[in-house]
């Protein structure tokens, strides 16, 4: 963008957050304005937020130009931001305004700085609790350090003002009159860190070596210390005085990590997430801008905050597919942060023990550093692993545990430590499997599974649309009436447990079933204190908890997922089971992890029960080379939805029979075929999926493919470069 003053006058050009296909042209105001400065101007009736973006066109009448209102008080967007935003844009295929609307969420920009009141965690207990109390103090306790205004802490709590202001009498809360906002308080990257081994030595030497842009894979098995070895890259950063910004793929961790954060560097970090105050959040943008918070632990979105001096960015558990954003714009926090340390000069930690085959690829190629951790952090010693075959095992219809299961489990009871059980739901449709011989429905047109429609009394393959009426007989075997869809609730599975072992304390541990991620804490913290005998879990157990007496995994279902319509569906199911099993055997006891699988031959679970991750890497990237898929070729998920299915499917048409644009690089067009999930708050869904080879002008090719287009009526269109589901 270079740098530049406009004086009053001046023609300048704004990018508002509004959604229009331009920068619009406005006077610069009295005092004049800088590039990048952020402004409030008049568009029809409204006021809207926008960013000076450069000089004006001039393509308007000057006298009919109207004037920026005013200059808003906060530092201006930095020129690696704004390139970051058109680099990032340009690949997603995102129009600029939607991606300034990312990098300016934060309320009250607009706001003069002024005095007000806030609230805190006071230090004297109430004369007398009572249930509205109890639920304010329960706030402030799961906010930790956070502020509140009067307005928000009641709202959160859902009770009156008045009650706030009897607790303030109290002195149980903490009412204080503070400048709008606060720096945070400094971290002190000197203080002494926890001893480390050779191994965690060794990689934080390798993470802190040169200056300068520079991307390293941090791979280390389940419970080898990888955190500690991240923020000492932290400490390094914060010690050359630069910004680090720490991405976690869920808010549940959050508090667990910020403790440890705290233990280290003496004071809280900034946080940005969904669970933080509106309050909260502008503190940590302004704060941000002005250099007066030294490191943001925070979810995907962080990466949009407007850093003064950004030196370090960690993506923890980096293959977690939360990092992409599948609805709005369509990103994947990983590959964004490589790009916008490479704009800033920052260094990247991908860090994960079971990681992403893109950046296995990327490390391999040599464009990615490797920093290894080889063994577990103490005593604790990696769980033996083994499958149990599902074929021989004299299960009833209707029940999961396998009697094989039920006697470890048993067993553990006996001595007083805990079992999981672990359900791999993750959205998957059901699988239709033969309980004979294990054998999946799979589509004959294409490599991927059939999903059983009930209402339909039809098998559908959601990669290319074909149908076939649900079979009586397996294909494979001939077994009659031995077809089922796979896949329990936990709900189910929670029932089927407490019959098998009614003297048995059972947890189940699931996202949808706390209200707060106060109560997932509590519950968690309770699990891990030993007041649970066997916990039934999905996807959220295998993220970073500790439960010292787990001594045993059971994973119920690890064939759902295999042979998945999702290219990445071994790499996921590999990714899951490993790191479910890492729960086990934490502490001195070593742990066992058993998986039960109707098909204990199949590649994938046999590289998990090996431990041989190079091995399943290389098959793995083999397998997709040949296919051309990423990391060796490129993608891209095209998703059409309206309020009637036929028109849909007609725009689909329209678009795969004119298709010259893709064919002149090189491109494959799929489809139209319904989207696995079908119809979504009443709207009808058919996607197609381009398949082109690597290093090929894509997002220009897909732009012209799709630039004619006149949506009529309630038509949408939506382009998901890289796409990670296929839904």
């Amino acid at each position: 963008m270079g740098t530049g003053f406009f004086n009053q006058g001046d023609l300048v050009g704004v990018l508002t957050t509004q959604p229009l296909d331009r920068v619009l042209d406005y006077k610069a105001p009295e005092g004049g304005c800088f590039l990048g400065a952020f402004v409030e101007v008049p568009l029809g009736p409204r006021k809207v937020l926008g960013v000076v973006w450069g000089p004006g066109k001039g393509d308007w009448d000057y006298a009919k130009t109207r004037s920026v209102i005013r200059v808003l008080d906060v530092p201006p967007m930095r020129e690696e931001m704004t390139e970051f935003l058109e680099k990032a844009g340009a690949y997603t295929l995102t129009p600029l305004p939607a991606m300034l609307r990312l990098a300016t969420r934060s309320p009250g920009l607009g706001d003069p700085p002024s005095m007000r009141k806030i609230y805190r965690m006071g230090h004297s207990a109430p004369d007398r609790m009572t249930p509205a109390r109890n639920k304010v103090l329960a706030v402030l306790e799961e906010f930790g350090g956070l502020s509140f205004t009067l307005k928000e802490l009641a709202e959160m709590a859902g009770v009156g003002g008045s009650v706030v202001k009897g607790l303030v009498a109290q002195g149980a809360v903490a009412e204080e009159e503070s400048p709008r906002d606060l720096p945070f308080p400094p971290l002190d990257p000197s203080r002494p860190s926890k001893p480390l081994t050779d191994d965690q030595s060794a990689a934080v030497a390798a993470l802190n070596d040169g200056d300068g842009y520079a991307t390293t894979l941090l791979k280390g098995v389940t419970g080898s210390g990888k955190t500690e070895v991240y923020l000492e890259a932290v400490a390094d950063c914060l010690k050359r005085g630069r910004q680090a910004l720490v991405l976690l793929p869920e808010i549940a961790l959050t508090s667990e990590f910020l403790t440890r954060v705290e233990v280290r560097f003496g004071a809280r970090p900034a946080e940005w997430h969904s669970g933080v105050t509106m309050t909260e959040r502008r503190r940590v943008w302004r704060m941000v801008g002005e250099g007066g918070a030294e490191l943001v632990v925070g979810a995907r979105s962080a990466l949009f905050l407007p850093y003064r001096d950004l030196g370090l960015i960690v993506v923890d558990e980096e293959h977690d597919t939360s990092y992409k954003q599948e609805d709005g714009v369509l990103y994947n926090a990983r590959d964004m942060a490589v790009l916008r340390a490479s704009l800033c000069g920052a260094k990247v930690v991908l860090a994960s023990a079971t990681p992403s085959l893109e950046s296995w690829a990327n490390a391999e190629a040599g464009k990615y550093r490797r920093a290894l951790l080889t063994s577990r952090f103490g005593d604790a010693v990696l769980p033996e692993m083994r499958a149990i075959d599902m074929r021989g095992e004299d299960l009833p219809g209707g029940r999961w545990v396998s009697p094989t299961l039920q006697r470890e489990i048993a067993a553990r009871i006996e001595r007083g430590e805990q079992s999981l059980i672990f359900l791999n739901r993750r959205g998957y449709a059901p699988v239709t499997l033969c309980r004979a011989c294990g054998h999946q429905i799979g589509c004959e047109q294409c490599d991927a599974r059939m999903v059983e429609h009930r209402f339909l009394k039809r098998l559908m393959c959601h990669q290319c649309g074909e149908t076939k009426p649900m079979p009586t007989i397996c294909p494979h075997c001939e077994a009659e009436d031995r077809l089922a869809p796979i896949g329990p609730g936990v709900e189910r599975m929670g029932e089927e447990v407490s019959t098998l072992f009614p003297e048995a304390r059972v947890s189940v541990l699931s996202s949808d079933h706390y209200a707060t991620a106060r109560q997932l804490k509590a519950h968690i913290e309770s699990i891990a204190a030993g007041e649970a005998d066997i916990i039934i879990g999905t996807q959220l157990v295998a993220k970073g908890h500790n439960f010292p007496l787990l001594t045993l995994v059971g994973v119920i279902d690890a064939d759902l997922g295999l042979q998945g319509s999702d290219l990445r569906a071994a790499e996921r199911t590999f990714q899951l089971m490993r790191q479910v099993a890492g729960r086990a055997g934490r502490a001195e006891k070593k742990g066992l992890a058993l998986l039960q699988s109707f098909q204990p031959e199949h590649p994938v679970i046999r590289a998990i029960l090996s431990g041989d991750e190079e091995g399943f890497w290389r098959a793995e990237a083999v397998e997709r080379e040949q296919a051309g898929v990423p990391p060796y070729g490129r993608m891209a998920g095209i998703v059409l939805s309206g309020p009637e299915v036929g028109p849909v499917f007609d725009l689909g048409n329209h678009l795969a029979r004119n298709d010259a644009a893709l064919k002149r690089i090189g491109a494959q067009v799929f489809g139209p075929a319904p989207a696995p999930i079908a119809r979504i708050r009443g709207r009808h869904r058919v996607r197609l999926l381009v398949k082109a080879p690597k290093g090929v002008p894509l997002q220009s090719a897909l732009a012209q493919w799709t630039g004619g287009l006149r949506l009529k009526g309630d038509l949408r269109l939506s382009i998901d470069i890289d796409p990670q589901s296929f839904f």
